[in-house]
């Protein structure tokens, strides 16, 4: 019978049916970091347990790890303790750790593709709701909470619904200074931010077969900020070409071997779905978070939204919204002030995100607003060391970014770097959430890595279009 990706690679994994659509579910690849491990590994412990394969589990540190300096102990006694406590623990169970001494370390989400570790057919869960970015590759990704990650410590399953498939299609070609990031925005904008509760999101059409797979990552790693437990794209020639040669890749016939299960995994053409979604690419604009919720967004050269003139179960949550961002009804959002601008995070803090930042300052020649603190932090250590080798860092330096060491930054603040009061962010993360960026009452907006050079450069929010003439 036809099927999906999802439906092939869930069935392909269940270890045993434990009542009315409840699976013990196999997970081929387990990533864990510093923050949702020691309280499961304390309960391994406490039971005297193993790691069921640790073979299968892969550590870094990533969201508590300072980016001004890495040097050993942190200042930050509690965030020192995370890092010796996973230390600790993977050592102990024999479980693979990118060290940051060894310059291994990065986000989770990038290290895990940068090394060849996510694969397409591949079960894959972390303690992190991003773990979505990972169906890029043509996996089942999805975070989980610390009790599940004992679990799949424990015995390398867990316990799982299989959910309802929406192909969501993006036809055609992005108009210029357009890019993944407003996309995925679009997206949410038209699903909602819960509209994909129950729902595995399968990103389909011209658009997305066309894109590179950072720009792949980008789309599924923010498929739960539109309510979806994983989001994937099915696998194709972008997919193995990145792929090949990596340190954790299949070689010689092993590769062979996986190609052959790659291209079978694949949503086979006469598929059913449960929900389809259809957009034009040439009706997206350059994209911004105006609110509190991802789905809060429009076009740039848009006014915010009026409350009386939402659905009515959204008109209270828009008036909050309008009240925390200081914005009224009928306000452009272009030309709105920003303090500080945020280049990184597992959406947005790849090479090429940082090679599209430097090519629009050097092709401008112009530099970051006196009145805004520019951040530039990669998504990993081998990232940092390739801006430096490109001249990419200097370009960014020049221009006035500071560039820092490898980490999660301030996407959600759980290190020094955080959001001062009120202060307003123009950042390429995935949340807008209150207090998300370290300051409970600072005010966060999302948006493409070419829009937050803009916002940088004028010290506004802008339009790339016009600030590039792109």
């Amino acid at each position: 019978m036809s099927a999906t990706l999802y439906q092939k690679v869930f069935d392909r994994h269940v270890v045993r049916e434990l009542g009315p659509n409840r699976y013990q579910l196999f997970m081929g690849l387990h990533l864990i970091h510093e923050v949702t491990t020691p309280q499961a590994f304390s309960m391994l412990n406490e039971r005297k347990l193993k790691v069921f394969c640790p073979q299968r589990t892969f550590a870094t540190i990533d969201h508590i790890v300072p980016t001004l300096s890495q040097q050993r102990p942190f200042l930050d006694v509690l965030a020192e303790d995370m890092a010796a406590t996973l230390e600790s623990n993977v050592k102990r169970h024999g479980i693979t750790y990118f060290s940051p001494e060894r310059g291994e370390n990065g986000i989770v989400h990038i290290i895990g593709p940068q090394y060849g570790l996510t694969q397409p057919g591949m079960t894959i869960c972390c303690g992190d709701s991003h773990t979505s970015t990972h169906g890029a590759f043509g996996a089942i990704a999805f975070g989980i909470g610390t009790s599940q990650v004992r679990d799949v410590l424990a015995s390398q399953s867990l316990a799982i619904s299989k959910l309802k498939v929406r192909r969501i299609s993006i036809e055609g070609k992005l108009n210029s200074g357009v890019y993944a990031k407003d996309v995925i925005l679009k997206i949410i904008q038209r699903t909602g931010a819960k509209g994909g509760v129950g729902f595995a999101h399968e990103y389909a059409g011209s658009l997305i077969e066309a894109m590179s797979m950072d720009e792949r990552m980008t789309i599924c790693n923010m498929a739960v900020e539109g309510g979806a437990r994983c989001g994937y794209i099915n696998p194709d020639d972008t997919t193995y070409s990145y792929l090949e040669g990596r340190r954790f890749a299949p070689k010689g016939a092993a590769w062979e071997r996986a190609l052959a299960y790659w291209q079978s995994v694949r949503t086979d053409q006469s598929a059913n779905f449960d929900d389809e979604i259809v957009l034009q690419a040439s009706d997206i604009a350059p994209m911004v978070t105006w609110g509190i919720s991802l789905d809060q967004s429009l076009s740039v050269d848009e006014r915010i939204p009026d409350p009386a003139q939402a659905p009515v179960d959204e008109r209270k949550g828009y008036e909050e919204a309008l009240t925390y961002m200081d914005l009224k009804p009928g306000q452009t959002i272009e030309g709105y002030p920003v303090d500080v601008a945020f280049l990184g995070s597992c959406t947005n803090g790849r090479l090429s995100d940082f090679e599209l930042a430097a090519n629009l300052l050097k092709m401008s020649g112009r530099r970051v607003s006196s009145r805004v603190k520019a951040l530039a932090v990669p998504g990993s250590a081998e990232i940092k060391q390739q801006l430096q080798s490109s001249g990419i860092s200097q370009i960014l330096s020049d221009a006035g970014f500071e560039v820092r060491e490898a980490g999660c930054s301030m996407c959600l603040a759980m290190n020094p770097d955080k959001l001062e009061g009120r202060q307003v962010c123009a950042s390429s993360s995935n949340r807008n959430f209150k207090g998300r960026q370290g300051s409970p009452v600072g005010r966060t907006l999302i948006m493409s890595p070419a829009s937050v050079v803009a916002a940088a450069i004028e010290g506004a929010v802008a339009d790339p279009r016009r600030v590039f003439s792109i």
